[in-house]
C-alpha cells in the first residue's frame, strides 16, 4: 500500500481506524485532540504500518504530536 502521498495515508488511517480526519487539515492536529483517539488507535495504527510494510520504530511513533509527523516517519523508514 503506498502511503506516500499525506493525503493516501490521511484516507486510510481514517477508513482503517475509523476516525473523522478533515482532509487535509486534519494532519496537523494534536493526536490528542483528534475525535476519538485513544492508545488503542495508536497499536492500530502501529498494526495499519506494519501490514503495509512501513516498519516505523514504536518509540519514535510515540514521540510523534500529529499525522503529518506520523506521515512523516513512514517517509523516512519507507
Amino acid at each position: 500500500m503506498g502511503l506516500d502521498s499525506l493525503d493516501v495515508f490521511l484516507r486510510t488511517v481514517r477508513d482503517d481506524l475509523g476516525l473523522d480526519i478533515a482532509i487535509p487539515d486534519g494532519a496537523d492536529t494534536a493526536l490528542g485532540d483528534l475525535p476519538g483517539w485513544d492508545s488503542l488507535n495508536l497499536l492500530r495504527l502501529v498494526a495499519l504500518l506494519e501490514e503495509s510494510g512501513h516498519r516505523v520504530p514504536v518509540h519514535r511513533l510515540l514521540e510523534a504530536h500529529s499525522l503529518r509527523e506520523v506521515h512523516t516517519l513512514v517517509k523516512e523508514y519507507g
